[in-house]
């Protein structure tokens, strides 16, 4: 058998050497990336100097704001400082697979960090509108060189802007880390239980905007009868579509689609003395017994089309002008009834 030519590359060593690349790299952007992530981190947490006072700390010393609303305004900030605080020396060692590892342990304080992050963007505006000593204090401190332009609400979506980039980065270390090495366990685990936090963090926010576009809607609709209407669904799409009924023109209305529901409204007169600019519900359509059907509309052309939604004691027939608008509602549809037969 013949050996390789002296100068020959090895398919096998050249894939480790850019594993080994895309480790370094990787481990690079990582150090990097938390350095700074750190930095921001003490903006708002710590006091640097006495001439340099930034937010919690001093916030906690002057008692501009009571203890309920620092706290519901920053959540676990000085925790998540503390974490960053823990895992830069490891980094800084270049001991990734200890370093992530032990920085799994405050994971969970990204996950209520998310939980109150609505909290804390209300909290925020309403004392920023309220109390002319924090406003003067936040103007104060942003006006600072260190905050660079930013501004107190720019820095507090901040971890979990980074707990993203701790997913991509971990996973691409693991990946590119080879299954002999000692760190390769500790790598692996530490990226799947990233990305597991991850995904709870992204479900909160998605549960989050939901529960906005319900009480958007909910304030929407006027009438004892839309009362609790909307209460804990799914909120999918909104919009206007003709109605189109046997005899007559067809009539505009406003329509809700939610996971389980389609909800059909009716605007109020323009010059109602108290429900101006709301609409009244008039029919609520369970899309479990729905039975939908594009009448027209497939080729992609100019001219609109029509929906036909069959339920057992109704029939719709939707248009709109709009085809690229009607083949939206479309898909929303569907996916409303497949949800409902899952």
């Amino acid at each position: 058998m013949e050996s390789p030519a002296p100068g020959a590359r090895c398919p096998v060593q050249e894939q480790r050497a850019r594993w080994e690349r895309k480790r370094a790299c990787t481990a690079r952007e990582l150090l990097e990336t938390e350095r700074r992530y750190q930095e921001q981190l003490g903006l708002v947490a710590t006091v640097r100097t006495p001439q340099s006072p930034y937010f919690v700390a001093i916030l906690r010393a002057k008692g501009t704001l009571r203890p309920p609303e620092r706290q519901a305004l920053f959540g676990a900030w000085e925790l998540i400082y503390g974490a960053s605080q823990e895992l830069l020396p490891y980094l800084e060692g270049g001991r990734w697979g200890q370093g992530l590892e032990g920085f799994c342990n405050h994971l969970e304080l990204y996950t209520q960090f998310a939980a109150n992050v609505e909290r804390s963007r209300t909290i925020l505006q309403e004392q920023l509108k309220k109390n002319k000593h924090f406003r003067r204090f936040v103007r104060l401190q942003e006006g600072r060189p260190e905050f660079g332009g930013l501004q107190l609400q720019d820095l507090l979506p901040l971890p979990l802007q980074r707990l993203q980039q701790y997913e991509n980065l971990a996973v691409a270390l693991a990946e590119n880390t080879g299954p002999n090495s000692p760190e390769h366990k500790q790598l692996t685990r530490a990226a799947q239980l990233i990305s597991e936090t991850a995904q709870r963090v992204y479900t909160i926010g998605q549960k989050q905007k939901n529960e906005q576009h319900l009480q958007r809607i909910q304030a929407l609709l006027s009438g004892r009868q839309a009362k609790g209407l909307i209460s804990g669904r799914w909120f999918l799409r909104q919009g206007w579509l003709l109605v189109v009924p046997p005899r007559g023109e067809p009539r505009p209305r406003m329509f809700f689609l939610f996971s389980d529901a389609l909800l059909m409204a009716k605007p109020r007169p323009p010059l109602h003395l108290l429900q101006s600019g709301t609409f009244a519900c008039r029919a609520l359509y369970p899309m479990a017994e729905c039975q939908l059907h594009r009448v027209f509309g497939h080729s992609g052309g100019p001219c609109g089309g029509l929906l036909s939604l069959s339920f057992p004691h109704e029939k719709l027939l939707l248009m709109s002008t709009d085809q690229e608008e009607l083949s939206h509602w479309y898909h929303s549809l569907t996916l409303a009834i497949s949800s409902q037969k899952n």
